[in-house]
Formats: structure tokens, C-alpha cells, sequence
């Protein structure tokens, strides 16, 4: 599948040559303090992966950025040695060039170890990728339209746009409606910030929220999960 034509791609600038920023959002893509240590802490151990992984199980995101995320799970389903493919879904509204991301992940040597397959893939303009014990595709376009459209159900979420405060289409309270609305029984979310806003709005689409501590800097996070087995 190749990228449509109207998808505009990132437009970047570099901090310290190595991290990059969004300058449509003014906002770094990870976090200034161990993007990965902060994806494991977020992402992974906020959805409780290690306990909930398994044949089929399948995660979601809003920004894929990078790809550091799906990297990382490709990471922990590899040491957990189980059977099986896990499914994951991304939803990027402005993709990055291959040898952006390249860059980028080269500040990370233990995702970039895993990341040739992944890159391979993105550099010939595939969306849909196969990697070791993972089936992934990235929807083009705007959140607030795919996603609405998408006839998915996931188990865990990974909600990782820019920051509230510079990218608030990403967190409105519609959007994180139709993220419950496409979460199986049982399922959860993970993100890093703790905005009032946007907690109330995972709450009112039926998510239990709770607030835990966040990674480095950041005091707190949010993590919440929906009703059921």
C-alpha cells in the first residue's frame, strides 16, 4: 500500500542533532529524558503488556511518529518468547521520511538493532508491515476521520500525540470517544500526560481512570481500562 498523495510529511527541526522536533507542533517526537526508557514506562508497563500479551492480541495508537513504540513492543514480545503474531495499528497524520526516522532511532542502538525490517519496508512507501512476531499498519490521515471509519476493536491503546496544549485535535473529547468506542471488553489505554481534560474525556467515553506516576520529569500519567473480563 503506498502513501496518498494529499498526506503531508513531517516537517522537521533537530535538537542536539539527534532528537527530532515536530515544527508544526513545536514538540518533541520522545521525550528529551530516554524516549525508549519512557516508552517502556508509559506505553508498556501503563497497559501492563507483559502480563496481557498473547497470540492475536492486538494495540492501537494515535501518532506513530518514529515507530519507537511499535519497535519496543516488537522488543518485549520477543523476550516474552511466546507463540504467536500480535496485531498494532497506528493512526499519523504526518508521516516522517525513512531517513528521519533512521536518524531518530539511531539515538536509541537497542530499537535500531531491530529496525531494519521495519525501515526496509517504510522506505519503499509500505504502510502495512510485517515484522518478527508483529503484523502492523499505519492509517494515513487524520485521526478524526479514519478513525470514526475503522472497523477495528483493540486491547490496549497508546495514545501518544503532541502535547495537549499544542495538538488538541488529537485529545478532544470525540476522538477519545471513539477510541473507547474501538476497545474490546476488558481493554485499556496508556499516555503520558495527566491533562484534566483529557482525563475527563476518557472518563465520560466509560474508561476508569486512574492517574500513576509518570517517567523522569514528568509527576504523573494517566492509564485507564474498560469494563469487562
Amino acid at each position: 500500500m503506498t502513501k496518498p498523495a494529499a498526506t503531508e510529511p513531517a516537517d522537521l527541526d533537530w535538537r542536539d542533532g539527534v532528537i527530532p522536533v515536530s515544527t508544526r507542533f513545536d514538540d518533541p517526537y520522545f521525550s528529551l529524558n530516554d524516549g525508549l526508557s519512557e516508552t517502556r514506562h508509559v506505553f508498556l508497563e501503563g497497559n501492563r503488556l507483559a502480563e496481557r500479551l498473547c497470540d492475536g492480541f492486538h494495540v492501537a495508537e494515535l501518532g506513530f511518529g518514529t515507530g519507537l513504540n511499535l519497535l519496543a513492543l516488537q522488543i518485549l514480545w520477543a523476550q516474552m518468547g511466546a507463540p504467536g503474531t500480535l496485531r498494532f495499528t497506528s493512526f499519523e497524520a504526518f508521516p516522517m521520511r525513512a531517513e528521519d526516522i533512521a536518524h531518530a532511532l539511531d539515538h536509541f542502538p537497542e530499537a535500531r538493532a531491530v529496525a531494519d525490517p521495519f525501515l526496509a519496508q517504510w522506505v519503499e512507501g509500505r504502510t502495512r508491515l510485517s515484522l518478527p512476531g508483529i503484523e502492523a499498519e499505519v492509517i494515513l490521515g487524520d485521526a478524526r476521520e479514519r478513525l470514526p471509519v475503522w472497523p477495528g476493536r483493540v486491547d490496549a491503546w497508546f495514545l501518544d500525540g503532541f502535547s495537549p496544549a499544542k495538538n488538541p485535535e488529537l485529545w478532544a473529547d470525540d476522538l477519545m470517544a471513539q477510541v473507547a468506542a474501538h476497545t474490546a471488553s476488558g481493554g485499556s489505554f496508556a499516555t503520558y500526560t495527566a491533562a484534566g481534560g483529557v482525563r475527563r474525556a476518557l472518563a465520560a467515553a466509560g474508561f476508569a481512570v486512574d492517574r500513576l506516576p509518570g517517567h523522569g520529569r514528568k509527576r504523573h500519567m494517566s492509564v485507564g481500562r474498560i469494563a469487562g473480563a
